[in-house]
């Protein structure tokens, strides 16, 4: 079954020759020796590709003229299933600011708006709330940091004192680093775009699909942008206090001769209670090697399960150049609740695109809870 999109490119098609059929009869008239026979032949071929070309132009009519409508109708009216609704209204908001339509005030409520102005493009709440807090698979910090969505957040380093009498911080490093830095961490807004292609196909498929295709596509943007600011070896400027492997940051880096003795080291360097929930954070290929060196050509260490051989619980992610270990608690997104959406178009490709703007900041709460395992062979 042809879609809009086909019938564009059928138009586009049938028009460049219909053109040049044209062009090429008047070059065949134009001439003094030139045959009726191939005049009239010519004719026909132009009466045939104008016929061609009428016949997509009404189809092209009707059917985005239908799509119009379908994008001005209101796409939860008669849905009675709360998760239908919600589909439905995220489905009716994309399409809306796809066609550059004002989003309807049933969509918006639907969505658990509580913007009555009209005037900001915020996303509501509903789909704000499942895009920074639902879990993304493909972001392995989301898994073991702390995440929020509250602006202007400030909050203390630790999460309890003692009476002033009690030096209750038994780890120097950590109030050493208290006192130089405070204990306070405040997190900044630093803003970025997500960018979403949908093609006329997408936008006109089902509910579902459209919205499956717009969320996995926000979802994957967010995540991929969370890794590349906490695992940045050169971050952007402003964005150096996001890092794990930032010199404004100071992780103490903890060496060994091998990859297996400088995780190890790292792991013992940490402060006991910062210990006791540490993990590891290291790149799979890694891993790999130090099994294999640890082996010997013995299969037994493959059937392990990672903290059998390392000591602490593994999380593997290949944008750890070099093993962080530590209480991943003291590592925290926080995103502003604002998040805005619009859309654009790539000049390039002619694709539209849905566009999402948010703003994010990662904070190590406490560089003391964590190590940087780094490997110096011996010389």
């Amino acid at each position: 079954m042809k879609t809009l999109f086909d019938i564009k490119n059928d138009l586009v098609t049938i028009g460049a020759a219909y053109a040049a059929a044209k062009q090429d009869k008047l070059a065949e008239a134009s001439k003094p020796d030139a045959s009726i026979e191939n005049i009239k032949a010519l004719e026909t071929k132009e009466s045939n590709l104008k016929a061609r070309f009428d016949i997509l132009q009404k189809e092209h009519d009707e059917m985005e003229g239908e799509q119009l409508k379908n994008l001005q109708r209101n796409p939860i009216e008669g849905v009675s299933d709360p998760k239908a609704k919600v589909v439905s209204a995220k489905a009716g908001l994309i399409r809306a600011v796809m066609g550059g339509k004002a989003v309807a005030p049933e969509i918006k409520a639907a969505l658990g708006d509580k913007n009555s102005t009209g005037g900001e493009k915020i996303l509501p709440s509903t789909m704000t709330t499942e895009l920074l807090h639902e879990p993304f698979v493909k972001n392995p910090l989301r898994d073991v940091s702390t995440v929020t969505s509250v602006t202007n957040l400030e909050i203390p380093k630790v999460s309890f004192t003692l009476d002033t009498n009690d030096d209750f911080i038994a780890d120097t490093a950590t109030a050493k680093e208290l006192k130089a830095d405070g204990d306070v961490v405040t997190f900044g807004r630093f803003k970025f775009k997500v960018f979403v292609p949908i093609s006329e196909t997408i936008l006109s498929a089902t509910d579902t699909n459209l919205v499956q295709t717009v969320d996995q596509a926000l979802q994957s943007g967010l995540a991929a942008k969370e890794k590349k600011v906490a695992f940045a070896t050169t971050p952007a400027t402003g964005e150096e206090l996001m890092s794990f492997y930032s010199t404004q940051n100071g992780i103490t880096e903890v060496v060994g001769t091998t990859m297996f003795k400088a995780i190890k080291n790292s792991i013992a360097a940490l402060h006991e209670d910062y210990r006791e929930n540490a993990k590891i954070m290291m790149r799979y290929a890694d891993y790999v090697d130090i099994i294999e060196t640890l082996a010997n050509g013995s299969t037994t260490l493959y059937n392990a399960q990672p903290e059998q051989v390392l000591g602490k619980p593994v999380v593997f992610c290949d944008s750890a150049t070099k093993p962080i270990v530590g209480d991943f608690r003291y590592s925290h997104f926080n995103y502003d609740p604002q998040v805005l959406y619009d859309r654009d178009k790539d000049v390039k490709t002619g694709i539209e695109l849905f566009v999402l703007t948010a703003w994010l900041d990662h904070k190590i709460k406490l560089k003391s809870a964590f190590r940087i395992a780094k490997v110096v062979p011996e010389v």
